[in-house]
C-alpha cells in the first residue's frame, strides 16, 4: 500500500512538473464497463444480512437516497414506516434513480412492531443514535454470522424513544464540530458503508 502510494505521488509529481496531461492513468469508466446488474439478476444475488427500518423520515428524497445507498450494498430489504413515503413515488425515484425497483421493501405503520418482528426472525436491532452508553461506529464490531437491523430516524425528531427502547442497542456516528447532526442520507451512507465492509 505504501509502495502504491509513493508510487501515484510520484506521477502525480512528474505530470505538474513536465506539464504532460494524464492520459489514460484515470480514465473515468464508461456505463458498460460498471458490470451493473439487471433487476432481476440483483434479485437472485445474495444479499447482505443487514436491514434498513426507516422510522417516520419526511423527505422522499432522503427516502430515495437510503433506497440507491441500499441497492449499491445489496442490503436485504428495507422497512417504511409511519409517514415514511412508498413507491411508486416520483420524489422518490429521483433520487432513487430506480433503486427503488430493485431493493425489496414493505411497508409498516409502527415501527415498534417491526422491530419486534426482526427480532422473532434472529435479527439484532440498532438505532442509529445519540443516547447514553451508544457505541461509537468505529467500536462496533458485528459477528459475520449475525443478522442486522438498523433504525434511522425522523430528520428533525431521530428514533423514537419508544423504538430506542425495544433495540439491541444504540450505533452513534462519532461528531466533532458544532451541529453534531447529518442528514439521515448521509448518515445511512455512513453506518451501512462501514457495517457492510466489516461483515465481509
Amino acid at each position: 500500500m505504501v509502495a502504491e502510494l509513493a508510487v501515484c505521488r510520484n506521477l502525480s509529481n512528474e505530470l505538474k512538473l513536465t506539464g504532460k496531461k494524464n492520459t489514460g492513468f484515470m480514465r473515468k469508466l464508461r456505463n458498460i464497463e460498471l458490470g451493473r446488474l439487471t433487476v432481476d439478476e440483483y434479485k437472485q444475488k445474495e444479499k447482505t444480512p443487514l436491514v434498513v427500518v426507516l422510522d417516520n423520515i419526511r423527505s422522499c428524497n432522503n427516502i430515495g437516497s437510503v433506497f440507491r445507498t441500499s441497492d449499491a450494498l445489496l442490503i436485504q430489504k428495507i422497512y417504511l414506516c409511519g409517514i415514511t413515503a412508498t413507491p411508486p413515488n416520483n420524489e422518490i425515484r429521483k433520487t432513487a434513480l430506480d433503486a427503488e425497483k430493485s431493493v425489496d421493501w414493505e411497508y409498516t405503520e409502527h415501527t415498534e412492531d417491526v422491530v419486534k418482528k426482526l427480532q422473532a426472525d434472529g435479527f439484532k436491532v440498532f438505532a442509529i443514535e445519540q443516547v447514553e452508553n451508544s457505541i461509537m461506529l468505529p467500536d462496533f464490531k458485528p459477528c459475520k454470522a449475525e443478522k442486522i437491523a438498523l433504525v434511522f430516524g425522523n430528520e428533525v425528531k431521530g428514533v423514537k424513544q419508544s423504538v430506542v427502547n425495544l433495540c439491541n442497542g444504540t450505533i452513534e456516528i462519532p461528531q466533532y464540530g458544532t451541529k453534531h447532526s447529518f442528514n439521515i442520507s448521509v448518515s445511512a451512507g455512513i453506518v451501512l458503508w462501514d457495517i457492510f465492509q466489516k461483515m465481509q
